[in-house]
């Protein structure tokens, strides 16, 4: 291993002892049924709050965006700030060594940047160029570095301890944080929440429709969806969230394989004026 990896593996591993212990202290502070969820009540109301939020301002956005905006537009839209999410990508396969993925991703950038009009056409997924999603937190996940109890943030929604902590990472990392001028960054972050949002309408409305209670639904299959992303689809049993087996939305010990947010988007992350 070079002394650069090294360096890099070595950092990595103290920030997890800090979250583990970080992680710990909030165990500390509250009980709950769910051991991945010691915050529960802190988490209920974050989860209230965001709901609440959602009903009254980003989903009917989403619905009049998703209603006015032709099919083909949004779109492009939504190409455009995924060819610049596979730029982090990119870099974050390559810190988890993966150089195969990381020069796929290069490869989808260049090409969609080029033959796709700045991404607004994805031409790379057809020419079988497979789309990933990494970010920090993933990073920090595959170098042995714990998620810590599950949070769920005011705005940013579910999320852990680990990710919660790669997060300003992550806002540096996205290349349309550096946008100038300001005002338009600020409109195309408007905009993208908004149509990350609008994908979601279907997903969320079958969610709240069939959950007996939307907040275990929600957290049980972000932490399953976590683990998954971490490991690639593999997880090592010992890895897996103990919901997998504790948790149980319908009392059958089942926790669901997915979910969809109802109240909280995804990254993008936000991306503060400068």
């Amino acid at each position: 291993m070079s002394p650069g990896m090294s360096n890099t593996v070595t950092t990595l591993r103290r920030a997890g002892l800090v979250l583990a212990v970080g992680a710990t202290l909030g165990g500390c502070a509250t009980t709950a049924s769910n051991p991945n969820d010691p915050l529960e009540g802190f988490n209920r109301a974050m989860y209230s709050f965001n709901d609440g939020l959602d009903k009254v301002a980003l989903k009917p956005a989403a619905k009049a965006y998703k209603a006015v905006l032709p099919s083909f537009a949004q779109t492009g839209v939504n190409n455009f700030f995924g060819n610049l999410r596979d730029v982090w990508s990119a870099i974050n396969e390559f810190l988890q060594g993966k150089g195969e993925a990381g020069l796929n991703d290069v490869t989808r950038v260049a090409v969609n940047s080029t033959f796709g009009i700045f991404g607004l056409v994805d031409f790379a997924t057809p020419a079988g160029l497979r789309k990933h999603n990494e970010d920090f937190g993933q990073t920090l996940g595959w170098y042995g570095v714990p998620a810590g109890p599950y949070v769920v943030l005011p705005l940013f929604g579910p999320s852990t301890l680990r990710d919660t902590a790669a997060l300003p990472v992550d806002w540096y990392g996205d290349p349309w944080s550096y946008k100038k001028p300001t005002y338009l960054r600020n409109i195309g972050t408007v905009v993208r929440v908004i149509d990350a949002r609008a994908t979601l309408l279907d997903a969320s409305n079958i969610m709240q429709g069939a959950a007996l209670d939307p907040y275990e639904f929600l957290r049980d299959g972000y932490l399953q969806r976590r683990q998954n992303q971490v490991y690639d689809g593999d997880p090592p049993p010992d890895k897996k969230p103990a919901s997998d087996d504790n948790a149980s939305t319908d009392g059958s010990g089942s926790a669901p394989a997915s979910a969809a947010p109802a109240q909280a988007v995804p990254a993008p992350a936000p991306t503060p004026a400068k």
